[in-house]
């Protein structure tokens, strides 16, 4: 089947007859200022330069030349042939700690960005990195949360993540066990994809240590990568809660001070074969990134479309062909060629 990209383009072959009446006007008005200082038959002779039928030839070359032009802009298809694309990529569940302390600085500063804010703004980062992989979103505290299921919806992934707020965590602690368990079970059953979870927290005050490690062992041995991400600084600072006030111990009556176990962090990370950065790490995000590129891709999903034939190129090459004979046929007659005998006569005796 033959068919046009922008087929009201094709209206312009109609200058190809308009150009080839002005040109029979051209000749006529010619021939008639000619008919003025004689007869044509007379008048030939003294004009042995000019040829009678190059013009038409090089104005039938130009036609022809125009209307390939044309028809070339106007996109031709032929015909139409399914072509399957295929995505490759990974899934990531991302693990985000929304216990109290992550409403703490993320720096030995009080008045610091607090963790939480620089969480969002790494996992933001990380997200738009993400190319054709699946992403999905858990928030833990004293228990474990689905936000949203393995997705390749980012918008929305990232909307989720902006919306996560400790303050609204009712039951507070860091059940880690929990969320590892959760993030192993949000995966898709198909086993040939890599899957990892990134899990975002300061590791302090976990309530069971073997627990966690267990889980970070069972994900590793199911193929799941686990990377962690530390928060906070390794000097204690206090957790803000509203108006300037801190939380404070009950038992003691002080502000409760909280600090980035970076050891325990990083050994959560070595039991889930992957990798610990710190995100006030300049480099973070690039050794994130680095990691999950580690994890085999395979086929996520893949889709047919229609895809047509182009002819355009074939068009413009049949046009260029005609314009470069076009220029080398001059509208004259070729005087050296007259001198030139191709057949020598022989003589007579």
């Amino acid at each position: 089947m033959f068919s046009f990209a922008y087929p009201k383009l094709l209206l312009l072959l109609l200058l190809v007859p308009a150009f080839i009446v002005l040109y029979a006007w051209a000749r006529y008005a010619r021939r008639k200022n000619l008919n003025k200082f004689g007869q044509l038959r007379v008048l030939t002779p003294l004009m042995p330069e000019v040829s009678p039928y190059k013009p038409p030839i090089k104005l039938t070359l130009e036609m022809m030349a125009l209307a390939l032009l044309v028809i070339a802009f106007a996109r031709p298809w032929g015909g139409v042939k399914d072509e399957k694309t295929v995505k490759e990529g990974i899934e990531v569940v991302i693990a985000v700690d929304a216990s109290n302390s992550m409403l703490a600085s993320s720096t030995a500063d009080e008045k610091g960005i607090d963790r939480m804010r620089t969480a969002k703004l790494i996992l933001e980062k990380l997200i738009n990195r993400l190319d054709n992989d699946r992403v999905g979103l858990i928030v833990y505290a004293g228990d474990a949360y689905t936000l949203i299921p393995v997705t390749s919806d980012y918008v929305s992934a990232k909307m989720f993540l902006n919306s996560i707020d400790p303050s609204s965590i009712d039951n507070q602690g860091t059940n880690i066990t929990a969320a590892i368990d959760m993030a192993a079970k949000s995966f898709s059953e198909d086993k040939k994809i890599g899957k990892a979870i990134i899990l975002i927290t300061d590791a302090e005050d976990l309530e069971d240590t073997q627990s966690v490690m267990d889980a970070a062992k069972t994900a590793a041995r199911n193929g799941i990568q686990l990377d962690v991400v530390g928060l906070g600084s390794t000097t204690p600072v206090p957790i803000p809660v509203r108006n300037g006030a801190y939380l404070i111990d009950p038992e003691t009556g002080e502000p409760v001070r909280t600090a980035l176990n970076e050891d325990l962090a990083t050994e959560i990370s070595s039991a889930g074969k992957g990798i610990y950065v710190n995100a006030s790490n300049n480099d973070a995000l690039n050794e994130l990134d680095k990691q999950l590129d580690t994890v085999k891709k395979s086929a996520l999903e893949s889709s047919f479309s229609a895809i047509h034939d182009e002819l355009f190129a074939i068009f413009v090459w049949f046009a260029l062909a005609l314009i470069v004979v076009d220029i080398f046929v001059l509208d004259r007659k070729i005087g050296w060629l007259d001198k030139i005998t191709f057949f020598k006569k022989e003589d007579k005796k």
